[in-house]
Order: C-alpha cells, then structure tokens, then sequence
C-alpha cells in the first residue's frame, strides 16, 4: 500500500496528497507535517518498512471539504486519490487512482457564496496579455486582451481571482508577484511551456465546443487571448479530470465596454468592502445588495465592478427599475417568490461534476417550483430589459416533474445508503423495498399455498446459510412431494426440497437490501445524468433569474431610499441637486445628513477646488460625487433630488494615503505614485476625485506640486477633466479666474467663540481659515496643547513667514546665519540656468513651468 502511496505522491509532487484508506484520507511523510500544521491535527505515525515510522495524519472523507477550504486558502494544491474499486470486490490491493486536484481557483465549495471563485490565466507576449477568467462552480468563462501591464493589474483587481496560472513570460515581465502573493492574496502557479503551444490550446477549445474554426468562438483576432483561454481550459482539464460540460460558453469582451476603475479607487471608494476592516458592512454593495438568491448577489457584484458606458444599455437598466417601482405589489411578489430559489448557477455545476447529492437535487426541485411563478409575473411588464428576462427564462417543467416522481422528500445526503427512489418510479425498486419489509409474509403465504395443494399438513419453509431457503418435509409425507420439486439434501427424518418459485422469492429477500441500494445509486447516477444534458437550459435560466433578482432588489433599495432615476447624458455635464453618500447616509440618521450639489461640465465648470477644515466633509461630498455616477453607470438609480449625469470613462480617486512599508514607500510616495498613475490614465471623459495633493512633504513643494496639477488637468489641450479637488492650500483659490474652468467652493462653518460648528454644506467661495486648533480641540487634545498653539499661531501670523526674507533684507543688524535661511538663490545661478536652457526642444508647457519655478526662487532671493 505504501508503495502505491509513493508512486502516486511521485506524480504529484506539488500537491499535498489526499490518500482514502476507508473512512480516511491519511496523509505521510512531508504532506503529514505540513497538513498537521495548517490544520492543527495531531501528527502520528505508521509503519511502512522504513527505519523510523513514517509521519501521518489523517481527516474524515465525510468532513473533507472544511478541510480543503482551509489548505486551499492558504494556497496548497491538494490532490484527492480515491479508491476505484469495490474493496469487497478487489482481487488483492484496492486500486486508486487521483480524482481530482483541488487548487484555490478550481475549489467547488467555496466559503463565500455571494462572490465568484475565479481562475485566472495570463499569457505575456511581447508586452500584449492575454487574460483568460473562469469559474468552475458557474460555468462563467471569460478572455481578452491589453496592451498594457496598467490594464493587466485594473484586470485583476477587477476579478479578484483566487490564483492566478501563467506563462515564463509573465513571472519575468515584471509584474509584482509578491504584491499579488501578499497583498491581494492571490495564489500565482506558473505553467509548463506546452501550455501555452498555439495548436495545443486552438484544438483544446475547438473540440471542447464542439466548433469548426475559432471564428465561432469569437476569438480570430485574440490570439494571445486564445491561447490564455486554451491554457486555461488545458489545466482545468488536468486538475479536474472531468469533461466540464457545464462549460458551454466563452464570453470574449473587450475592456473598452466598461468604466475603467483603477484598484486603488475601488479601495478609496469603498465599492465593495471597507477600506480598513475589509467588510461588506460600510460599502456601497451593502447599501444596494438586498437581492434574495446567492447568484444574484455575485451578478449584482460584478455589476458593481463594472459599470457601464454604453448609454443605451444602462438606460435600459433604469427603465427596468423604474417599472418595478410602478408595480410594486407585483415587485414584492417577484421577490417571494425569488426567495426560496437556491443557487441554481452551483447546483447545476454540482450536477454535471457528478457531485450533487439527493438533497441537492431537492434543492433543485424546489427552485423550479418557483420558476412558473416568476416568469407569469414578468408578463405584467413592457421593459425592454424585464421582457428579454421573461424570454430567457426557461420554466423546466420537465426537470421539476422528473425530481418529483424520482426522488424522495426528504432523502439522506450520501447517495450510497440507499431510500433516494420514491415509490411508483421503477418497478424492481418497489419490489426490493417490499422485500425489504414483507418478506416473511410473502414466505408464509407460499408456504400455506403449497401445504394446501400437495396436502403436506407439517410443510415447513425453513433458512440456513448454506442452502438458502428450502421446503422441508418429513419422510412420513415424501410421497406427497410433486415431480416439479427439486430434492436438495437428504436427511435422517426428513427430505429438503426447493422449487423455482421459492428460488425466486430467496432471490428477492436476500440481498434485496443490497440490491435495493445499488438500484437506486444507479438510478440516481441517471436522473442526474438526464439533468446534466439540459446544462444549456438550465444556465440561461438561472442568469434570467439572478438578473431579475438584482433589478428587483436595487429597485427595492431605490424606493425604500428615496433614490431618483438619473438622467443620462454624453455632453460631460454632472449636474446633482440635493445629492447625498449612498452609505453614510444609512450609517447615520437619514434626517441628519445634509445634501449638496454638484455642477460639473467640460466647459467653465471642469475643475472646483474645496478648500475648509477637515472633519466638515469635504471628502464625503467629493466620494458621494463619485458613488453617483458610478451608481448611475451601474443602471441604479441614485441618492438625490435629480441627478443628470454624463457619462464618464473612467473614475480616478486620491483619498488618503498611507506607508506602504512593505515596498519601502513612504505616504508622499505612494500619493505620488497614484497621482503619476492618474495624470499617466485619465481623458478628458475621465472624472478626477483628488483630495489633499502634495501633503507629505514640505509647504512649497506640495504647494508648487498641487498649484501644477491644477494646471495640468485644467488645460484642455493637455487633459481638460472633470475634477473635484479638495486642499488646504488657500493659495489655490488664487487659480479662480487665472484658469479657465476652475471655481472655488468651501464648507460652510459657523463660528461661536472659540468653537465652531460644521454646517456640512458646499457654497462658492473659498475659505480663509482652516480652523484646524478648533477642529483638534474637537478631537479632545488636551487644553494646554491647544492654549499654546493659540500662541504660537498668533506670532506665526504676525510674523508673516511668506515675507520673512524680505524683512531680513531690510534688517542690518541680523545675525549673518538667520538671512542664510533665505539666501539659498544666487543671481549669478539664474543666469547660468536661463543660458543653458534649449529652448528649441521645450514644449510651451515645459516653458510656462520653467518660468514660474524661476520666478519663484527670484521671490525667494529678494
């Protein structure tokens, strides 16, 4: 045994062997220690020939999966080897065979049921990726391509996925590994070269969908996302060992469809998890996820992660809404009904593995039900989008019939143990069931027939375990016995006999238990097998289902929100009155929260600088802008008096930052790096949330860095986007009328004494304070902290530090050391820089930016 163990660990090395023994699967050796550890068995021991016993633990196959979660969580590959054959049956060793190599992306019982377990694949060639998505527990199967490693990773932070499979290529590009590793906890497993051969992964999906020419698949001009779909299809192949019918399509899409969401913006914007504790609880998902099926949860997910920007299509997403809230009896009805619907798009993934159980299958039966229901009640509506559901929507009677009259109300989990088949469904399986429970009547009633024909008054059918059932008759009454007995032992006093009617009834009591149980596994195994073929049908139908669930539930959210149908327009106008955060507003007292508007446009409105004290809001106001048109894009409706909302291609936010320690970047440099990443990115469509630009360094750099930006993205020749952007810079408010499309707004605060009051509501105009002594007595500082910043404000002020050099100068009696702070610029410096300038090679941007730096060190001279 142990050398079937080695042989086959031999064949896996890169998976922690999985080795059924019984009611076990035990693991030795390294796999032992390392299972031991991770999932805190107890660590034994086995004798196996070798000088020491060898390591071993071991887990109950009825309790695996809790097992699997916890390995493959931690990025283990674990390979299941299986017994094949019948111990009672086995000539010698039991044969086993590995069934099935569980990794982070292919595992089927995943902890979240709300969210996809996706399988990533990434080709690199020659800086062109082809990415390739799947999730094996739905069928979802997914490719494209980009250009650039940028577009890779927003791809990645999109799917989320649980690993990651690719070429050599990749793993050299450059791309940072450990990041995906660590930070984004994501298993990443390159693969052999032949993975990825061009005609190995063209004849994998051609024969896997059974088409003639990859122009059916929709991938002639993706090759390399070809081959990334290939290579994929190839390893699940591999790792799974099954034909994966349930596989039946490959979506192609190309990036360009969606808004494009960097990961850093879906993290400041919290779409779907808090920023700091990782929870659903705070994000905008929680607000509008009230779906009541598990698949429209993962579809109203994706949704969140992939607005839309095809106007057309989202506008079809609000009419849907807003029909539903015209009919909101019929609504509540659709959501009843939707509520006892399992997760369709898993069960049938369950079913074509093989894997589904009797419950399983009732689970099936009792969605179906529902389905009926749903699709009369969808006839009410006219939408384009409801009415493209209802066709889809396939009601399976033929299934739900097929579950009912097959398999019992309440049948056991294991498809071994036998009472699965209802009465009345196949003949021999009533007949061995009645064995089962009347066999000794239908013993006595033969006996009493047989004694009233030959007239053998002390006829006796009797049992033993060599012969069976026999009749047994005295030698007083042998003449008696008919020619059509067959004499079966011969006794001292009596004479044993059998006949063909008693030898059929033997047949049927004994062994009918066991025959009965291997009748309804078989029969089972077909009835989920004639399920399986209608994969087609029953995919279609459970997307129809959770697409009516998600547009259900955010009309539902809409209502009970006060949420308004925002008008979609292509001109770059955001026009919001009466706008509110989607989530702080549920966090709090709805009456307390207090609503702003927002006018932006690609004209004499592009860019408002908010300037006021932290703690007023100024970041949720600039977040709440951003939720609204991300909400608008995602087709639901939003928190506001009226919303007319242009459609923009991507959202780029700089909120907050913090040390990325772990690759030795400091605060200033991650906001650098993110504030490169969107100048580098954004259009003129683009919508630009920047908050607090050029805090972590010194006031004149962060200043000089914050006034440039400005400029940068105010120039329509240059980037002309849409930007909300909030500092503590007052200067700032200097660029209203020096730049074209730039405005100043501020917070409202009310002063009383020494303390203010946050009035949370955006007017024109800039602030003249921060009031930042005022906001840390908020925060509780202790008094005479903040008595001496009172002070020390006071002479700072009156100081004038910005003209402090000039006061130097006029000052003969200052120290030599005190006027070097200032006198860092020589005339003689200037000159030599404005002599070596080539100004045949400068941009007029190059040139505008060299003067103002000039001139600033000029101001710093004199």
């Amino acid at each position: 045994m142990m050398q079937q163990y080695l042989k086959t660990k031999e064949e896996y090395k890169d998976c922690i062997l999985f080795y059924r023994l019984g009611d076990f699967y035990e693991m030795f050796f390294e796999d032992a220690k390392v299972a031991s550890r991770e999932l805190e068995l107890t660590l034994t021991g086995k004798s196996c020939g070798l000088e020491e016993r060898a390591p071993m633990c071991g887990v109950p196959y009825h309790a695996v999966e809790g097992y699997l979660n916890r390995l493959v969580s931690r990025g283990y590959k674990v390979a299941i080897c299986e017994q094949v054959e019948d111990p009672k049956e086995a000539k010698g060793l039991v044969a086993r065979e590995v069934v099935r190599i569980v990794t982070p992306g292919t595992n089927l019982s995943t902890a979240d049921e709300t969210r996809n377990n996706y399988l990533m694949c990434i080709v690199c060639l020659s800086d062109h990726y082809g990415i390739s998505t799947a999730d094996i527990t739905t069928g979802d199967y997914l490719v494209t391509e980009v250009d650039s490693e940028r577009k890779l990773l927003d791809e990645i932070n999109k799917f989320a996925p649980a690993e990651i499979i690719c070429n050599e290529a990749f793993s050299m590009s450059g791309v940072d590994l450990e990041d995906l590793k660590f930070r984004l906890n994501i298993a990443v497993y390159p693969l052999e070269s032949w993975y990825f051969d061009d005609e190995l992964c063209r004849k994998t999906l051609l024969e896997h969908f059974q088409v003639a020419s990859l122009q059916g698949l929709g991938l002639t001009d993706l090759n390399c996302g070809m081959i990334a779909a290939g290579a994929l299809l190839k390893y699940l192949y591999e790792t799974q060992k099954q034909p994966l019918t349930h596989m039946t399509h490959l979506q192609t899409y190309t990036i360009g469809k969606y808004m494009i969401i960097d990961s850093s913006s879906r993290r400041n914007l919290e779409l779907t998890e808090t920023l700091r504790e990782k929870l659903k609880r705070g994000s905008l998902l929680w607000v509008l996820d009230k779906t009541r099926t598990a698949m429209g949860a993962r579809a109203l997910r994706n949704m969140v992660e992939q607005p839309l920007i095809d106007r057309a299509e989202i506008e079809k997403r609000h009419e849907a809404i807003a029909e539903l809230n015209d009919h909101v009896i019929t609504r509540e009805e659709l959501r009843e009904y939707l509520n006892p619907i399992y997760d369709l798009e898993r069960l049938i993934g369950r079913i074509s593995y093989q894997t589904a159980n009797p419950r399983d299958l009732i689970a099936f039966r009792t969605s179906l039900e529902m389905l009926p229901h749903i699709h009369t009640l969808l006839e009410e509506f006219s939408s384009p989008l409801l009415s493209e559901l209802r066709e889809e929507m396939d009601v399976l009677e033929d299934m739900q019939a097929l579950i009912e009259k097959s398999i019992q109300e309440d049948p056991p989990i294991s498809i071994r143990d036998g009472d699965i088949i209802r009465d009345g469904y196949h003949e021999d399986v009533d007949r061995y069931r009645k064995a089962k429970t009347e066999g000794k009547s239908w013993l006595a009633k033969l006996e009493a027939e047989e004694r009233e024909k030959t007239g053998i008054k002390n006829l006796k059918i009797k049992y033993n375990k060599v012969f069976g059932y026999y009749l047994e008759v005295t030698n007083s009454y042998k003449d008696l016995v008919p020619d059509t007995w067959m004499r079966k032992q011969t006794l001292t006093n009596a004479e044993r006999y059998i006949t063909p009617e008693l030898k059929e009834l033997e047949d049927t009591i004994l062994g009918a238990e066991e025959k009965l149980t291997a009748l309804e596994y078989a029969l089972f195994c077909e009835i989920r097998e004639q399920i399986a073929s209608q994969v087609l049908r029953i995919q279609r139908t459970a997307k129809a289902v959770a697409m009516v669930d998600v547009f259900t539930s955010l009309a539902f959210v809409a209502e009970r929100n006060r949420f308004v149908r925002p008008v979609m327009n292509e001109k770059g106008v955001i026009d919001i009155r009466g706008g509110r955060h989607p989530v702080v507003e549920q966090m709090t007292d709805n009456d307390m929260f207090i609503p702003n508007d927002t006018y932006l446009d690609n004209g004499s409105n592009r860019i408002s600088i908010i300037t006021g004290p932290n703690m007023a809001g100024k970041s949720t106001y600039m977040r709440q802008t951003a939720l609204i048109v991300l909400m608008a894009q995602v087709g639901s409706f939003v928190p506001a008096d009226s919303a007319r909302i242009g459609i923009v291609d991507r959202i780029f936010t700089r909120v907050g930052a913090s040390d990325d320690l772990a690759s030795g970047q400091s605060t200033f440099m991650v906001e650098m790096t993110e504030v490169a990443n969107i100048l580098r990115n954004a259009t003129s469509k683009s919508l630009l949330i920047l908050d607090e630009i050029g805090r972590g360094t010194s006031t004149f750099d962060g200043l000089a860095i914050a006034w440039a930006v400005i400029e940068y993205i105010s120039n329509p020749k240059i980037l002309g986007a849409k930007t909300l952007f909030a500092t503590h810079y007052h200067e700032l408010t200097e660029l209203e009328g020096s730049l074209a499309g730039v405005n100043n707004y501020c917070i409202a605060v009310k002063e009383k004494g020494d303390d203010i009051v946050f009035l949370r509501k955006i007017i024109r105009g800039g602030a003249d304070k921060s009031y930042g002594i005022q906001v840390a007595k908020l925060a509780g500082v202790p008094d005479p902290v903040i008595s001496r910043a009172k002070e020390l404000v006071e002479e700072l002020s009156a100081a004038d530090i910005s003209l402090k050099p000039r006061a130097v100068a006029a000052e003969p009696d200052m120290e030599a050391e005190q006027i070097s702070l200032f006198d860092t610029v020589k005339d003689d410096d200037i000159i030599t820089e404005i002599r070596d300038m080539d100004l045949g090679n400068m941009t007029p941007l190059d040139a505008l930016n060299t003067i103002y730096r000039l001139q600033n060190k000029i101001r710093n001279r004199w």
